[in-house]
């Protein structure tokens, strides 16, 4: 882990070797971390501040829409110390099994929703680094600017 991304008080370490694009919108920005792999890593921050449960649900909708087959089951847990809501889920793409862990939770700045997925012959190599990665994640709960 040698890089790391800093953004409305959200925080995380990933490696150098996987490649980081943003992309702003107007009411917030999203990160997405590729592996030299297919997994990948998704951060999003919606300063409109949605419920975490409506915005985990409409990823997950989202996400069913294009994988009809996908199984998710839902999942209340703690994210960078704060209580987060979402699922785990698996589907097949192109003959392959993936994995995949789907999060939301309230920062200072806005709802978060994070989302994670590999396919499963890479899983055991990168599954590891995507936990790192969300082990080293740093979310400010208050709103005070940086």
């Amino acid at each position: 882990m040698a890089a790391t991304f800093t953004a409305d008080g959200v925080t995380f370490q990933y490696p150098e070797t996987w490649s980081l694009q943003r992309e702003n919108s107007a009411n917030g920005w999203t990160v997405s971390l590729q592996s030299p792999e297919t997994a990948f890593f998704l951060v999003s921050l919606d300063s409109d501040m949605p419920e975490t449960e409506a915005m985990a649900d409409t990823a997950l909708a989202a996400l069913q829409e294009e994988y009809p087959t996908l199984e998710a089951v839902d999942r209340i847990d703690s994210v960078a110390g704060l209580p987060a809501i979402g699922y785990d889920i698996r589907f097949f793409s192109l003959d392959l099994t993936n994995t995949g862990w789907l999060r939301s939770v309230y920062g200072g700045r806005g709802t978060i929703l994070l989302l994670w997925q590999a396919n499963d012959l890479e899983l055991e190599r990168v599954g590891p680094v995507l936990q790192q990665i969300c082990t080293s994640l740093r979310i400010d709960a208050d709103d005070e600017p940086e």
